[in-house]
């Protein structure tokens, strides 16, 4: 007997329009073993994504909002291998951010980490309060794990969320929904439909 499941809605709004001294955003690990087909991780939705977050970036650079990464990193022997084989090893080709989306040397802001969570271990709470942050656009992959996990610790912090939905990608669709939900209802962020429609004052 198969079980009826009512999916619930996600709200969904077309434009905002931020304060670009008080806003950052956040690019989590798009990195070549996730975003690219030779990866030892591929997600086969994060190619997509690049462009939509390109495209941010160069409005988000224009304006002068602050631009952190998050750069997944394990080392030998990494417990995290046992869950998702060896992936993002340090200094290796699949650890590095791809070129599309490469990080401005001396503007913008790179953070190793080595949980799902781009606050746990890292600096990157110090970071948003010297730069007086309030309200962070999350970005990149993967939707139900880096993702989610960085956007709960944001909201957590009081950070308010933004996701622009064609700038995430996810293993399945329940993944890319689940995230969405849970960032939405549980962390009262905002869901934009794209990153076109994220605008700075």
């Amino acid at each position: 007997m198969e079980a009826t499941v009512n999916i619930p809605k996600i709200e969904v709004v077309e434009s905002v329009t931020l304060q670009a001294r008080e806003t950052s955003i956040i690019v989590v690990d798009m990195q070549n073993d996730f975003v690219k087909p030779e990866g030892k991780l591929f997600v086969s939705t994060a190619p997509k994504t690049v462009e939509p977050i390109r495209r941010l970036l160069e409005k988000a650079r224009a304006k002068g909002v602050k631009i952190f990464y998050t750069q997944d990193t394990h080392y030998e022997g990494d417990p995290e291998y046992t869950i998702w084989g060896e992936h993002v090893k340090y200094g290796t080709w699949g650890w590095k951010i791809v070129d599309e989306l490469k990080p401005v040397e001396g503007r913008d802001i790179v953070v190793m980490k080595t949980r799902y969570d781009g606050f746990y271990g890292t600096p990157l709470e110090d970071l948003l309060k010297v730069y007086g942050v309030k309200n962070v656009i999350i970005t990149g992959t993967v939707a139900n794990i880096c993702v989610l996990h960085t956007a709960a610790s944001a909201a957590l912090r009081w950070y308010k969320v933004y996701v622009p939905m064609d700038s995430i990608s996810a293993l399945n669709d329940f993944d890319y929904y689940a995230a969405l939900r849970q960032i939405s209802f549980l962390y009262k962020g905002v869901i934009v439909k794209s990153s076109d429609g994220i605008n700075f004052d």
